[in-house]
Formats: structure tokens, sequence, C-alpha cells
């Protein structure tokens, strides 16, 4: 705690700026003391002398980010997690550029020598062997890499953005808002997600892709008017009926038909958008000019992304709207609202950025889920498709031939496992590090 002292001086009170102050200088007589830190309990002043000042270092401010990157270096599985990973994604981003610049050898070469179309064991030409039509491992596998990584990051950071956008709106608005935004959250929980990531990939996978073009501009305009008339209906309404509760029958039933007429205005609207864009002909434009020029490898890849991101983005809504509900109440929040600052900057300006480290924590924690995820598809078919490979889509290969060529398992597998268990020390050694209180070192 800090005391109330005595300059030795003069006799003025001072009062520590902080428990690790080494000088302090009176108001009254401008005279340095030395703080004797000894007996934290009852420190003492000591008049400093000529030339003591030099040979006090002065201390540096402390801030959470760099005290929380002390803890983490701290621990040594974290550490080793963050250097697996660099290296990782160092391989994957530029060594498949070196190895076919070393090699001449691609991830989809296939020799036209009838006698290398088949797998061979690991050699010091092919460090990883190659599968049944030839084709180096080691490529595939840093190339897969790049996939793999892909579908975790960008999933992730669909999520990251669907998720705290909900959950942070929720938490402030809170009332019979989060109420409704929640119990549709927990209907979406109750569906199996992998189930819904199955069902979009079915529908809008492979030759469906053409058709998803052609809804795409009416879906966008939709989604656009949605949001920009659903701000401007919440803003008339706060400002024709304003925030306070409705004390009479009455007022409660007119508060109730505007709400709803709001409601029907703006369905009414995104459907008008929609189907307008749609007369247009844009969407039917689009489909027949990219039709023969419609990729259905990285479509698959790309609607993998969406599907992902789209269905795990709940847990991370829940995880923001607890840290806002225990940070609404505030001083800085009140002190936000006295000052005029709407809803929106309260909200995206001065909560969400306070609640960023359980967000950082669980965001390394999805990863590897996504990752996961996208294995499991693979292994159904449902993943990434040829001619592209992931590491997931390799596994599953691998797993047909394990009792003949067991290297088309076993490096893809520890590959990913190794990443997975990077992420995941990671993930544990960032908790620990900006939550203090539950650190283990």
């Amino acid at each position: 705690m800090l005391k109330d002292l005595s300059c030795p001086k003069c006799g003025a009170p001072i009062t520590l700026e902080n428990e690790r102050q080494k000088l302090v200088l009176c108001g009254f007589c401008n005279a340095t003391s030395i703080v004797d830190l000894e007996d934290r309990d009852h420190p003492r002043l000591t008049l400093e002398e000529s030339g003591a000042i030099d040979s006090v270092k002065p201390l540096k401010a402390a801030s959470l980010w760099g005290d929380a990157w002390k803890r983490l270096l701290k621990n040594k599985l974290a550490v080793f997690g963050l250097v697996v990973l660099a290296i990782m994604v160092l391989l994957v981003t530029i060594g498949p550029a070196i190895f076919t610049g070393l090699t001449g050898l691609t991830a989809d070469y296939i020799p036209a020598d009838g006698n290398l179309l088949k797998s061979f064991p690991p050699s010091w030409q092919h460090p990883m062997g190659t599968d049944e039509a030839g084709r180096d491992i080691f490529a595939r596998v840093l190339q897969g890499g790049r996939i793999s990584l892909a579908v975790g990051i960008i999933s992730t950071f669909v999520s990251l953005v669907v998720g705290v956008s909900y959950g942070a709106v929720a938490g402030y608005l809170g009332g019979s808002i989060d109420n409704v935004m929640m119990r549709i959250v927990d209907i979406i929980y109750a569906i199996p997600y992998i189930l819904v990531v199955i069902v979009l990939l079915s529908v809008f996978g492979g030759p469906n892709t053409q058709v998803l073009i052609q809804w795409l501009p009416s879906i966008l305009a939709g989604i656009v008017v949605g949001v920009a008339v659903m701000l401007g209906a919440f803003s008339l309404y706060r400002r024709f009926f304003g925030e306070m509760a409705a004390r009479t029958l009455g007022e409660r039933f007119l508060r109730l038909v505007a709400g709803v007429l709001m409601a029907s205005a703006v369905f009414v609207l995104i459907g008008a958008a929609a189907y307008l864009v749609g007369e247009t002909g844009i969407g039917a434009t689009l489909g027949e000019r990219y039709k023969d020029r419609v990729n259905l490898g990285l479509s698959q890849i790309f609607l993998l992304f969406f599907a992902l991101g789209l269905v795990s983005w709940l847990t991370m809504a829940r995880v923001v709207r607890g840290q806002i509900l225990s940070l609404k109440n505030q001083e800085f929040v009140l002190a936000a609202k006295a000052t005029g600052v709407s809803t929106f900057g309260i909200i995206f300006r001065h909560l969400v950025p306070n609640a960023l480290g359980p967000v950082i924590v669980y965001s390394t924690l999805t990863v590897p889920s996504v990752m996961l995820s996208e294995a499991f598809l693979s292994y159904l078919g449902l993943g990434v498709q040829a001619p592209y490979a992931s590491w997931g889509s390799l596994a599953a290969d691998g797993v047909k031939n394990i009792a003949i060529f067991p290297w088309q398992l076993i490096f893809p597998g520890v590959t990913m496992a190794l990443t997975l268990f990077s992420l995941n020390f990671l993930g544990d050694g960032l908790r620990d590090a900006l939550d203090p209180q539950t650190r283990k070192f």
C-alpha cells in the first residue's frame, strides 16, 4: 500500500506514487529524498546527497501486454509451440518454391515413366516417399499445409468477426434483445454443427457453385439493405420511444405495435432489394459469364472457409457476451455515455478492445478445432478436392494404404499433429499470460 511519509528536511507530508518508487520530490522545499524499501510495511525517506541521483536507475513503466509477454516467455511449452508454429508457417509459405527449385518436383507432378507410378518408401530423393501416383509426399505436405492453415486461420477470422459483433451487441443491449439473440444461439447449438457444414457443402459445393454465383448478388443486396435498415429502424425507435421501459399498458402496446411494424418493414425491404437485384439479371449474367471459369476445387475450398466459419462463432459469441456483461457498468462506459458517445462507439471502441484477452486466447484454440473439422470432412470426401490437397485429405488417402504404405499416413499425420499440439500449447500459454490469476508458474 502507498504510505503517507514526511519530508526529512521540512517535515511536509509526502505520498508515494507507487510501491516501487525510488525517489520523491517534496512540493514545499523541493528536496529530493531516497525511498528505503527494506521494510515495506514502514518505508523510510533519506535526504538525497549530491550525486546520489545518478546512481539510481529510472524505472520503466510497465504495461499489460509487456507483462503478458514476459509471462508467456516463462512458459516453456508455449514458447515451444510458438517456435514450431513459426517454423511451420515459414515452411509452408516458402518451402514449396524452394523444394521445386532444388528438385524440380511439384506437389502434383506425376512421373512420365510408368515404372515410377507407384508408392516408394522414403529416400534421399523423396524424404517422405511417394504416393501411389508417384507424387512426392514432402511436396504435397508442404502444399497441403497452406490450405490446412488457411482453412483454420480464415475460418477463425470469420467466426471472430461474427461472434465478437454478435456477442458484444447482445451483451451491451441486454434485456429482451439479449434474450432473443442468445436463444437463437441456443437453437443453433442444438443442431450438430458438423451436420450443418455437411449440408452447406452438399447443397452449394461442386457444380452447384454456379447456382450460388447467380444468387450471390441478391444475397449480398439483401444483407446490405437489411443491416442498413435495421440500424436506421433501431435509431428511430430509440429516438421516438426512448430507452426507458413503458409505464402503462397503452404505452407498452404502442411500443409493441411500432416494433412489429418496423420489423415487418425491414423484412419487406430486404426481400424487395433481393428481388430487384435478381430481376435485373445481374446474377444470371455473372453465372453465365463465369460458369466455364469456375474452378471446382478452389470453389470447394472457399466454401469450406465460409461454412466452417459460419458455424464456429457460437462459442465466441458467448465468451464475448460474458466479458461485455462484466464491463458495461464500469466507470469508463458511464463516462462515454455522459459525453454522448453512440452505442456503436461504446461497443466497438471501448468495450470490445477491453475484452480482447479472452478473444485472443479462444481464437488460438479455435484454429486447431477448425483444422480437425476440415480433416474429418476431407476423410468423408466433402473437404478439399483434387488436384488440391490438405493435411486432412492426405491423411485420408494414407489410411486406405496404411497396411502396405504406412509412410503415406505417418508423415502428413505427424505434421498435422505437431501443428495442432503447438497451437494448443500456445493457446494455454496465452490464457495463463493474459489471466495472471490462473497462471501455473
